[in-house]
């Protein structure tokens, strides 16, 4: 898979916000001034994200937040953002990633020998699970297809079955059955471990996506 994505960075964050609640079943995200505001599933843990990093929009969206554990995602370098955050607001390197991007390329891949694949969809995300010789859960992925776009989420391996191909195959899965629906383009947020497997399948880092937390 090679990339030739020419999409700016606020496009890539919004369609990737998009995406990421249709594939986790949340509400679609609200509009704001600054950008969007999304749940995630937890009453106490609400997460704010930004298509574009300036200071007022930082700013704004962290004045707008009076619950602790609310999360602010920012399209920019960790150290670079943690200057424009007000009093009880810090950035949280562990749980900083990477927004990445790539152009689909079907490759009809095959499960690893000892393993078997399946491919589900439902309500609009597509499902893959690969399971051991024994039927015991070994990997999976999803991933949800927006018009000419598809976001990919929660690749897992189980630790007892990592090395052996299974992520490189989930991810190449998911992009077969994404380019048979019509999509052209792979987006997601990856960990520090995830950016590897996925530089070696063609996705390139377009930026850090700092996570801020306020803890006051």
């Amino acid at each position: 898979m090679t990339d030739s994505i020419g999409l700016m960075v606020p496009e890539l964050v919004s369609t990737w916000v998009s995406g990421w609640a249709v594939s986790r079943g949340t509400p679609p995200p609200l509009e704001k001034p600054w950008g969007f505001s999304s749940e995630v599933g937890d009453p106490d843990h609400g997460r704010h994200v930004l298509p574009a990093a300036t200071e007022a929009s930082v700013r704004r969206a962290a004045a707008s937040v009076n619950v602790p554990h609310t999360w602010l995602k920012v399209p920019m370098e960790p150290d670079e953002v943690a200057g424009w955050l007000p009093e009880g607001w810090v950035v949280d390197k562990e749980e900083t990633g990477h927004l990445m991007a790539v152009e689909l390329r079907p490759t009809d891949p095959a499960p690893p020998e000892g393993y078997t694949a399946s491919v589900e969809t439902r309500d609009g995300v597509t499902y893959v699970q690969v399971r051991d010789a024994a039927g015991g859960p070994a990997a999976t992925g999803q991933m949800a297809v927006l018009g000419q776009a598809t976001v990919v989420g929660r690749v897992v391996t189980e630790e007892a079955h990592r090395r052996r191909g299974l992520g490189d195959f989930v991810m190449r899965t998911l992009a077969d059955h994404a380019a048979a629906e019509g999509a052209s383009l792979g987006i997601l947020g990856a960990t520090d471990d995830g950016r590897a497997l996925y530089e070696t399948l063609g996705w390139r880092r377009h930026t850090s996506l700092a996570a801020c937390v306020c803890r006051a």
